[in-house]
């Protein structure tokens, strides 16, 4: 879970805010800290060459100086970080090879489930998407507020119940990688965490249609024992069997899940 091995375009732009934030902000840390040695070595009471100045008040070079530098890291500090924003907005389509893929994505306690509308399958802490293709996430909360965070793909954001938030991505290298909740979320939030499989656009194509073929089907019935509070050992796949049934999360139409209500030893139970 490396955010400096970005593995996609959005994780590769958020490292480059990153480190130039960073570079900028040196640009104060450094002569500071210099500067406080320094003074500190010229100062000491042994040198004779120090001038000591009981009745200096004050300075419009150095009052120059000491407010231009910061005044000025602060704006393009700030420069940067309003147009990587602008740039890398979660909404905003990102271009890739292949056939866009939709992945609606419920945050539950303790899991995640993943809904493949279009292929008309679902998994559970487990997501599985074609390399090069334009991601097109919808995310909402069938419990408390989450966070949905892949750290080699970039940019974290919020599930909340009752509402559904947009996000694009593109992951660019064939392999696993680790998804992860990055809000606390009660007892189970450490194992709330899901794996991530980028396979190539043809073995993804043949994974999603022996999928929608399983006998493992995802209804309502199922999903009620999805969103009881539970860190589950497996991540099963599931075929869809309801279409509507992330438009029905969203909107409340079926109950969310019971939220941080007395979850020591549900939680405690079930990471054991």
């Amino acid at each position: 879970m490396n955010i400096l091995d970005p593995q996609g375009p959005i994780g590769a732009a958020e490292k480059t805010i990153l480190i130039d934030s960073v570079g900028i902000m040196l640009a104060i840390v450094v002569p500071t800290i210099i500067a406080i040695f320094a003074f500190a070595f010229w100062f000491r009471q042994s040198n004779p060459r120090a001038t000591y100045m009981p009745a200096w008040a004050e300075s419009g070079r150095i009052e120059l100086v000491v407010w231009s530098i910061p005044t000025l890291t602060v704006i393009l500090l700030g420069g940067v970080a309003w147009i990587g924003a602008h740039e890398l907005d979660p909404g905003k389509p990102v271009e890739g090879t292949g056939q866009a893929i939709t992945i609606q994505v419920v945050s539950l306690d303790w899991k995640w489930l993943f809904i493949y509308p279009d292929q008309r399958v679902a998994t559970l802490n487990t997501l599985t998407v074609p390399v090069g293709a334009p991601l097109n996430f919808q995310l909402t909360s069938a419990s408390v507020m989450n966070v949905f965070f892949i750290p080699q793909f970039g940019s974290m954001i919020y599930t909340m119940n009752g509402m559904t938030t947009r996000l694009s991505l593109r992951a660019d290298e064939v392999g696993t990688y680790q998804g992860l909740s990055a809000h606390f979320s009660g007892d189970g939030f450490p194992d709330m965490m899901f794996d991530v499989h980028v396979v190539p656009q043809n073995e993804f194509s043949d994974w999603a249609t022996k999928t929608a073929h399983g006998d493992n089907a995802l209804n309502a019935d199922v999903y009620q024992e999805l969103v009881k509070q539970s860190v589950p050992k497996d991540r099963s796949v599931y075929r869809l069997d309801d279409p509507e049934l992330f438009l029905g999360i969203a909107t409340r139409r079926i109950a969310p899940g019971p939220g941080p209500e007395q979850t020591a030893k549900i939680g405690a139970s079930d990471a054991r």
